[in-house]
């Protein structure tokens, strides 16, 4: 799907964590972790732009600690990590939900936690980074919108609306929710 030129000049850096030097062209962009210790390039088109997808599988939704990931994949070749490559710890196992024996290896920022990308072995030569991380927000209904989703089986009721009307919220968790932000 093609998007106006003019819905991806409108960027949209919205306050997310530390870092406050996020950037995006019309063919590339920032992803940063919520500290900022760690910053990656990556195309917004392809060929380095691989595709972009929702996934519902059992991982995705244990390593977001959410009911699915929103995800897009870059060609190895075409990420850039700006900084704090040192900074990654990784993680991997070969029990996935592939049960393909392959090995899907995360890499977080060792500071803050957050998850920048993973790489697996059934996927040479491409990491799969997940949209949140991106700094212009504008990108996530434009150019890394997802175009594909994965494991719909596994998918939740998610996309209900809560059943309980937004007035069900206690008037004091409200007052601190505001104090807070």
């Amino acid at each position: 799907m093609a998007t106006s030129s003019a819905a991806t000049n409108k960027k949209d850096f919205p306050r997310a964590g530390v870092a406050t030097d996020g950037w995006s062209t019309e063919d590339e962009a920032t992803a940063t972790c919520f500290c900022g210790a760690v910053q990656l390039a990556f195309p917004t088109s392809g060929p380095g732009l691989v595709g972009s997808f929702v996934c519902n599988c059992a991982d995705c939704h244990k390593i977001t600690a959410s009911m699915f990931a929103s995800n897009f994949i870059i060609a190895d070749a075409h990420l850039k990590h700006l900084r704090g490559q040192s900074n990654l710890t990784s993680f991997g196992q070969s029990a996935t939900t592939f049960r393909t024996g392959n090995k899907m290896t995360n890499y977080f920022c060792s500071t803050c936690g957050t998850l920048m990308y993973r790489i697996g072995s059934g996927f040479p030569g491409v990491s799969i980074l997940r949209i949140g991380t991106v700094d212009d927000f504008s990108l996530h209904e434009t150019k890394l919108r997802p175009k594909q989703e994965w494991f719909g089986k596994q998918r939740h009721h998610r996309r209900r609306p809560p059943q309980a009307p937004a007035r069900a919220i206690q008037p004091h968790l409200l007052r601190a929710i505001r104090h807070h932000f």
